[in-house]
C-alpha cells in the first residue's frame, strides 16, 4: 500500500490535547478563555462582598463616618477569618483592576473596603 496516498498521524508519548486536522483560526484562544474566567472571578468575589456588606449593615447602622467605620472594619474581619474568601478577593482586584470590582459591587461602603483591601496587596 502506498502511504502517500493517505493521511498519516503518527503520535509518540502522552498528549492532553487531540489531532485536529482542521483549521483554529484564532489568535487569542487563551486571551478569551482567561477573561472569561477574569470575569467570572471578579463577579463572584463582588457577590461575596456585597452579600457581606449588606448583611452587616442590616445589624449596624451606617448613618455616620464611625458607624459605616465600624461596618468596614466588621467586613474586614470577616474577609480575615476566611483565607479562601481573602485570596479570591485580591486575586479578581488584581485579574479584573479596582474599578471594575468597585463596579461590580453595588454598594455605598464599597470604596472604603477596596482601599483597605488594596493596602492587603501591597504589603504581600
Amino acid at each position: 500500500m502506498n502511504y502517500q496516498d493517505r493521511d498519516i498521524i503518527q503520535q509518540k508519548g502522552n498528549f492532553g490535547v487531540g489531532v485536529n486536522k482542521g483549521e483554529i483560526r484564532t489568535k487569542n484562544l487563551g486571551g478569551i478563555i482567561n477573561n472569561e474566567a477574569q470575569t467570572k472571578s471578579l463577579a463572584e468575589a463582588a457577590e461575596e462582598i456585597q452579600l457581606l456588606l449588606k448583611r452587616l449593615e442590616k445589624t449596624n447602622p451606617t448613618t455616620t463616618e464611625i458607624e459605616k467605620l465600624t461596618v468596614i472594619a466588621k467586613a474586614t474581619e470577616a474577609i480575615n477569618e476566611n483565607p479562601a474568601l481573602k485570596a479570591r478577593i485580591i486575586n479578581a482586584l488584581k485579574a479584573g483592576g479596582t474599578e471594575a470590582f468597585k463596579e461590580a459591587v453595588d454598594h455605598p461602603l464599597v470604596n472604603i473596603l477596596v482601599a483597605t483591601i488594596e493596602g492587603w496587596r501591597e504589603t504581600k
